[in-house]
């Protein structure tokens, strides 16, 4: 039987409890910027034993665009003099040329050792994986990767494809046997069940999994999928906060004729939603997750949600219940990612 909000929620703070997620003891203090500024919150990246920040930058919007170097890499440097110390990209973020690798790369050259490094690949096979870590670690100006994770698993077919004879976990483990990078995970947005699947079959270090306020409504990862992850001792990111915008009471939404030109057209979305990015943010760090990441378009908007990451306290079971009922009537549009034809 599929739980309700309260009784799901009652269920997460008991994980997260004993995971050491939201416990104050698990809470240690990130270095703030100037002595008046608080501290960012940070947490256990399940059995890493890094303690990241809440609030995690995000490889994917100006990180991701072509020639934007002016603005994604003071975006990069902002965060790191803010307290952030962890980053994701990808090795398809930017297309083809890599665009976010080559931005992060440009500021860790300097500072690598202030953040905890994540990156991945979509490749599902040893040969192409070890091509793309090889030129992520050339990109990111580093010898090793603190986080390598196969990138959006969503079905069955990929689960069988990398644990396949000369899949990429074979790539995975060769990387981290030869110290090209440290721990293993993997990430998904789509459906929960092959998620699970590749969690049966390999204890990953972490899981990089989509939560937001809509979550409950169509394919939750929060009936099973995040109970699994606390069960096995996972550092838990989670994204999707905002559903690309989609949740939000500021967000306007593109013409349709775009929206149907894009991979997120598998659903129209005709309405800004009712959550300010505080709620959406609040809402997913209430969860047991050690860190959400967020992609920024901005220093302005980064700013914003590492001030909300500093004031965060825990939701009470009664505001998750509310701000998650306010999320239905948008629910499939912030969970556009879940509906979208795969092949």
């Amino acid at each position: 039987m599929k739980k309700d909000a309260t009784s799901q929620r009652r269920d997460f703070l008991k994980a997260g409890a004993a995971a050491g997620l939201l416990l104050p003891s698990a809470v240690a203090a990130a270095p703030a910027p100037t002595p008046s500024a608080p501290a960012m919150p940070t947490r256990n990246l399940g059995r890493t034993g890094y303690k990241t920040g809440i609030f995690s930058l995000g490889g994917q919007a100006a990180l991701e665009h072509a020639n934007n170097e002016a603005i994604a890499v003071p975006i990069i440097e902002r965060a790191l003099d803010l307290g952030v110390n962890y980053i994701d990209t990808s090795s398809i973020y930017g297309g083809p040329q890599r665009w976010s690798e080559r931005y992060v790369g440009q500021v860790l050259k300097r500072r690598r050792a202030e953040a905890f490094l994540a990156s991945k690949t979509k490749e599902r096979t040893r040969d192409g994986s070890m091509r793309m870590i090889e030129e992520s670690l050339r990109l990111l100006n580093t010898d090793h990767l603190d986080l390598w994770q196969l990138h959006d698993i969503g079905l069955a077919e990929d689960v069988d494809a990398v644990f396949a004879k000369g899949g990429a976990m074979e790539a995975l483990l060769q990387a981290r046997d030869q110290k090209m990078v440290r721990f293993l995970g993997l990430t998904g947005h789509f459906r929960p069940d092959a998620l699970m699947e590749a969690m049966r079959r390999y204890h990953f270090d972490t899981i990089l999994m989509a939560v937001n306020a809509a979550d409950t409504h169509h394919y939750s990862f929060l009936d099973e999928l995040l109970p699994m992850a606390v069960e096995q001792q996972m550092g838990i990111i989670g994204m999707k906060v905002p559903g690309r915008g989609r949740l939000l009471s500021n967000w306007t939404p593109p013409p349709l004729e775009r929206q149907r030109r894009s991979w997120e057209g598998a659903v129209i979305a005709t309405t800004p939603g009712p959550l300010s990015m505080r709620e959406a943010m609040s809402y997913s760090l209430s969860l047991p997750v050690s860190t959400v990441i967020v992609g920024c378009d901005s220093i302005a908007q980064l700013e914003e949600n590492i001030q909300i990451a500093r004031d965060f306290t825990p939701l009470s079971e009664r505001q998750m219940t509310q701000i998650a009922r306010r999320a239905e009537p948008v629910s499939k549009q912030a969970l556009f990612f879940r509906f979208v034809t795969r092949g």
